[in-house]
């Protein structure tokens, strides 16, 4: 078997297309534009990669990119600051805290000064709040974009055994609630699961998010299954530096039914589940039902 493979560009593409529509649609029912303010602390570059592409993003998606820059030597006060300014600010719809912030700065503090209404990246105790228990929030958009990949597989998730690899407050913990809203049966497993490679196998849905290059076996993958690899990561190989997941692809994509490459896979959707929040933000904001996306 050669597995399916699941296109995150292609797929992200759509997204970002069904987004672009909902803006114009908004756009004439409210005689406004969405707007999403990214704050970023410092000169990390790899932070400012990441700022520019998600501002390039939401001008092509139609909304209004803004983007809030402080020194490295910014005090928290200042942070905090900035981020209760865009929350009173009405023509800013979502607000993203670039991360990391500089060590002197405590980044659960700033990331929960946030409006949730206006928290598009789904990080505040508020929003997790409201996934843990069923509510209308904001989701984290990793975790969405995994969710919406393995639907363009199998539509309907419902009575799939679904097993997450990695615990985390970014990635883990929220796709293994999302999994279950979609009604499947879900394992979280980790580094201290004991027959790791064993619970593996009995995953119809296998989603690997631990940041440890190749961890997961391509024997540990059930015959057949959706493999959604989270990970990336750089290694040395043959002299050459190459992006690689936390799945072993070569062996895998031999037993799997679909699976995500690396790159190329999750890492589009992160954005383009961005602008979805923002827009949805945006109308709810306002009042409006969420937009069809």
């Amino acid at each position: 078997m050669s597995a399916e493979l699941i296109d995150g560009k292609q797929i992200a593409a759509d997204v970002r297309e069904r987004v672009a529509a909902a803006v114009s649609v908004f756009e004439a029912k409210t005689s406004e534009t969405p707007g999403l303010a990214v704050v970023l602390v410092g000169e990390d570059p790899a932070s400012q990669v990441y700022v520019r592409n998600k501002g390039l993003a939401t001008v092509k998606a139609g909304m209004r990119s803004i983007e809030k820059r402080l020194p490295a030597s910014a005090s928290e006060e200042e942070v905090v600051s900035l981020v209760r300014a865009l929350n009173a600010d009405n023509s800013v719809d979502g607000i993203l805290v670039q991360l990391p912030l500089p060590s002197h700065i405590d980044a659960n503090r700033v990331i929960n000064e946030i409006d949730p209404s206006k928290d598009v990246d789904g990080l505040t105790e508020a929003s997790a709040g409201r996934l843990l228990l069923g509510k209308q929030g904001l989701v984290p958009c990793t975790p969405q974009g995994s969710v919406i990949l393995a639907k363009t597989v199998r539509k309907d998730l419902g009575g799939l055994n679904a097993v997450v690899i990695g615990r985390s407050i970014l990635v883990g913990k929220p796709l293994s609630l999302l999994l279950l809203a979609e009604n499947c049966t879900v394992t979280m497993a980790h580094s201290r699961t004991s027959n790791l490679a064993d619970v593996c196998r009995q995953a119809d849905i296998l989603c690997a998010a631990v940041g440890c290059p190749k961890m997961i076996k391509g024997d540990w993958v059930k015959p057949g299954a959706i493999v959604i690899d989270v990970g990336i990561n750089r290694i040395e190989e043959d002299g050459k530096s190459r992006l690689v997941g936390d799945v072993d692809f070569d062996a895998a994509v031999e037993r799997a039914g679909a699976i995500t490459p690396v790159p190329g896979g999750v890492g589009p959707m992160t954005i383009a589940c961005l602008l979805r929040n923002t827009v949805i933000a945006a109308a709810r904001r306002r009042g409006l039902a969420d937009p069809e996306l």
